[in-house]
């Protein structure tokens, strides 16, 4: 289950993001969608990058049953951009980062791992019918 908080004003449909999760957990995430400003002060303040990013993720350290797997932060504000420059859909943009912040939630780690990570996003963008940008872009 994705416990939404959704900090602004667009109205989002969820329910496919909750397929998506449903094929990879059984446990419950926290999704909050917010701007470039507040996520920019999250960056910063976690990870000392002074600037807005597109996704974020912040796994819990321990694993106990009932427990949620963490949190992703979203800025639609960087969704809305970068749908518009790699011309597909809003939704399609935010399904994009989504997976990529729940695999970080899970454990993958395209920083040191051996590519683990971008095959399961390639493998769940064919799956679920979504567009290759973030593939080709993080290439």
């Amino acid at each position: 289950m994705i416990d939404l908080d959704n900090q602004t004003d667009l109205d989002i449909d969820i329910s496919g993001l909750e397929t998506i999760m449903k094929e990879l957990t059984t446990k419950e995430i926290e999704l909050i969608f917010t701007n470039n400003e507040e996520i920019q002060i999250l960056n910063k303040e976690h990870r000392n990058i002074d600037k807005a990013t597109d996704v974020l993720s912040f796994p819990l350290d321990f694993d106990m049953p009932n427990m949620p797997l963490g949190s992703i932060v979203i800025s639609v504000d960087y969704v809305d951009q970068k749908a518009k420059e790699y011309e597909h859909s809003f939704e399609d943009e935010l399904t994009l980062l989504f997976i990529h912040g729940l695999l970080h939630l899970l454990g993958y780690d395209h920083e040191v791992d051996n590519g683990e990570h971008r095959q399961k996003e390639e493998e769940l963008i064919k799956k679920f019918n979504l567009p290759n940008s973030l593939i080709v872009r993080n290439s």
